[in-house]
């Protein structure tokens, strides 16, 4: 059997805060136990989404540190079209939300724009644009 991509898991410093931004993404996510502990989704496809706290991942590897560079991982969310990219752009930098670029009409053919979650990382808000959707 090919192992099959089932989880793609986040370590945040603010599991309140990372499961709050991304509910305003249109993720159903649980309610945490506590402020330290594990929370995941699955989507529709069938693909897990999980959220741990950088307490939770220390208690059982003790010496994880937390990768340095611009970007630990890369989300990307689409939208129904350009005007859905730009009203949820909009949206997150409402709330405070920092953005790493407004919308724009990328050359590959989607509108695009890239938020950055509360840990900093890029979460790209797309769409194709008429006549380019593969």
């Amino acid at each position: 059997m090919t192992p099959v991509l089932n989880l793609v898991g986040l370590v945040t410093h603010d599991l309140a805060a990372s499961l709050a931004f991304y509910r305003r993404l249109g993720l159903d996510l649980p309610e945490p136990a506590g402020p330290d502990d594990h929370v995941e989704t699955t989507l529709p496809g069938g693909l897990r989404v999980a959220w741990d706290s950088v307490e939770l991942v220390r208690s059982f590897t003790p010496d994880w540190t937390e990768p340095t560079g611009s970007a630990r991982i890369g989300l990307a969310f689409l939208c129904v079209d350009a005007a859905e990219v730009d009203a949820t752009h909009d949206a997150l930098v409402a709330a405070g939300h920092r953005s790493a670029h407004e919308p724009w009409d990328a050359p590959w053919g989607q509108r695009y724009a890239t938020v950055l979650d509360p840990d900093g990382n890029p979460v790209d808000l797309f769409a194709w644009l008429p006549g380019s959707q593969p």
